[in-house]
């Protein structure tokens, strides 16, 4: 007999080994039609695996994250098996899945969009026979004779370690993957197959070149129609479009992943960091800076030489080797050891907004996300053992405040330590208990993602929501024990001996290029008024009037609002359309009534219109919402 232990505690006996599928309809077949696959004893599994000793099961539904993980790879062999039916000669390699769905990378000739309806179909005639999928185990001698003909396979299974490897077939298509995979094709409710790019096979450019088709899938058709109207929001909203269209920033082949920002861009850019600069005085930061350029000795003493060497540029001056800073922090070493530093100095919290240069591969560039040259909101603090739980919780207090000012939530990870690291064990200990113990203390729930630390220390990760719902990775804190000691920082201690400091690195907005294409796309290019590069626009209905626009104009700009005046030649809806695509919170339009009355006639992105409303009631009213930095304009 074997016993099924169930999650609530109860136990089932079976007189034969059962398969997953037979203990789930032994609940109901109901229930059996809405699994997934099981986890035996927490190892995830096929449902037609036979169960053969007493064993605690969970049975993983279509309800569960991990069955739509398990939907999407099995989508993958679906569309895999469907492209190699069209192109014969297809060479298969791998078929992850990814967030939000998964991609297959295929050596076949070029295909486009225009291609996926074709495969499209073919993946729908396979998934309308619900066909199985059925495992097998096989020895690495098995797996080599049978794809003795495909050298992606062959190159993937040569890697492996001698011993049990899985195939998984589905009709007349068997793949080389570790499962599990969903009972049959039919699971597959809805898909589509959303992009294809270029990817070198192991990302490495002196290897072929494959096709990647990106895909997803969903169990309900209804869950697909609202991810794609997720997207189709989500390219409205894109800031590499928004970005020239309002006339923020660009990109120029001379430069690659190097942003070029306009007048406008840096409207914003400089609002961004006068606030920044405000709530940092107000927290009791000090403002360093530090060159973009320095001597080779200073990063093989930090570390970066050995564990950062590829992704930083460097250069030969005066026969010396230099490397452009990826990071800031060497530069705030050399700056503490300028002085003789005492216990009572402590806490010192100095920031930078510090240019950085990091070697990415030009494939992975994207917008203001993913650049090679960009700036960092960064902070090294420094401290004595006892003030660590204190201090990181006022940078998480800071954070805080800050994302909230621009309608941001967030949650926080704890990141250990990887495998490539500096530092003793003790002192990645005593990092990471004092990260976890203010954690704890500030209340938020987090999570431990194992192993992500940074090289010199754990860290603190904070991913911030924007209004869609994405989250991203901004700020982050990182404790190190590790560069103080490289670099000999000390202090003067209350019993008048010499002592190491504890650091913390910290940024919150982070790359302040990409945290600008994150509000760029999170307010959909509608800045609130305070942000807005350019807050009021004038229009008046015709040239005769144009001199009394601008002298509205001289009277905004003196009260420190960022205003211009449209004089141009165009009908009035032009005019105010134009403003609308431009995004400019406040429209007014300037008629004979309103020189005559002094009255305004102003009109908000949200399509609000207040007709003769007096300067001082206009006035005192937008100029508290710049004060109170609002994230909503009402007149």
């Amino acid at each position: 007999m074997i016993k099924i232990t169930f999650p609530d505690g109860a136990v089932k006996e079976f007189e034969k080994n059962p398969s997953g599928l037979d203990v789930a309809r032994s609940i109901s077949e109901g229930f059996a039609r809405n699994c997934v696959a099981m986890e035996i004893d927490s190892e995830l599994l096929d449902l037609s695996r036979g169960i053969d000793k007493d064993s605690k099961i969970e049975f993983i539904t279509k309800k569960d994250a991990k069955a739509l993980e398990i939907l999407r790879h099995s989508t993958a062999h679906v569309m895999a098996e469907a492209v190699q039916r069209i192109y014969k000669n297809a060479g298969l390699t791998i078929g992850p899945v990814v967030e939000n769905g998964f991609y297959y990378d295929i050596d076949m000739e070029p295909v486009s969009e225009e291609d996926f309806p074709a495969i499209e179909a073919e993946m729908k005639k396979i998934i309308k026979a619900k066909i199985p999928f059925v495992r097998k185990n096989v020895s690495k001698a098995e797996a080599l004779g049978f794809y003795r003909d495909e050298e992606y396979k062959l190159e993937m299974i040569n890697d492996l370690e001698d011993g049990t490897i899985s195939l998984y077939t589905q009709g007349d298509f068997t793949d080389l993957c570790r499962g599990p995979h969903i009972p049959h094709t039919g699971f597959i409710k809805a898909f589509k197959l959303m992009k294809v790019s270029g990817a070198y096979w192991r990302a490495d450019q002196t290897r072929p070149q494959l096709q990647r088709i990106y895909g997803t899938a969903f169990f309900d058709k209804k869950e697909l129609k609202a991810h794609l109207n997720f997207i189709a929001e989500a390219k409205k909203r894109n800031h590499r479009k928004l970005g020239l269209t309002m006339d923020l920033f660009s990109f120029h082949e001379a430069a690659p992943g190097m942003p070029f920002f306009h007048p406008k861009g840096m409207e914003v850019w400089n609002i961004l960091l006068d606030y920044w600069r405000a709530e940092h005085k107000a927290a009791g930061y000090v403002e360093t800076k530090t060159p973009i350029m320095l001597d080779k000795s200073l990063w093989v003493k930090s570390g970066h030489w050995e564990n950062y060497r590829e992704n930083m540029y460097t250069t030969i001056v005066d026969e010396t080797e230099y490397a452009i800073k990826p990071m800031n922090c060497p530069g705030g070493m050399l700056l503490y050891k300028t002085a003789t530093r005492s216990y009572k100095d402590f806490p010192i919290r100095a920031g930078e907004i510090g240019l950085v240069h990091r070697h990415e591969l030009s494939g992975v560039l994207s917008g203001l996300f993913r650049v090679r040259a960009f700036h960092q909101d960064d902070a090294h603090i420094f401290m004595t053992p006892d003030q660590i739980e204190g201090e990181i919780l006022g940078v998480l207090k800071l954070v805080e405040k800050i994302y909230s000012t621009f309608g941001l939530g967030f949650h926080l990870e704890l990141s250990t330590r990887p495998e490539k690291s500096i530092g003793t064990d003790d002192q990645w200990e005593m990092a990471t208990e004092g990260l976890a113990s203010a954690l704890n203390k500030y209340g938020l729930e987090y999570k431990i993602n194992e192993g992500d630390g940074a090289f010199y220390g754990p860290k603190i990760d904070i991913h911030i929501k924007d209004a869609l719902g994405r989250t991203w990775q901004c700020g982050t804190i990182q404790l190190d024990m590790s560069l103080p000691e490289r670099f000999d920082l000390t202090y003067i201690g209350a019993d008048n001996e010499k002592h190491r400091p504890i650091m913390i690195h910290r940024v919150i907005y982070g790359s302040i290029e990409r945290f600008f294409g994150i509000l760029v796309e999170h307010f959909a290019g509608k800045f609130p008024l305070w942000m807005a590069p350019v807050q009021i626009t004038l229009l008046p209905i015709n040239d005769d009037l144009s001199p009394y626009a601008e002298s509205l104009k001289n009277f905004f700009d003196a009260k420190g609002l960022r205003t211009e005046v449209d004089a141009r030649t165009e009908s009035l809806n032009k005019k105010v359309r134009d403003a609308q695509l431009d995004k400019i919170p406040l429209i007014i339009t300037i008629g004979n009534r309103e020189k005559e009355t002094g009255g305004l006639s102003v009109r908000t992105l949200d399509g609000k219109v207040r007709q003769g409303m007096p300067q001082d009631e206009f006035l005192d009213k937008i100029l508290d919402n710049i004060r109170k930095r609002k994230l909503e304009l009402d007149l």
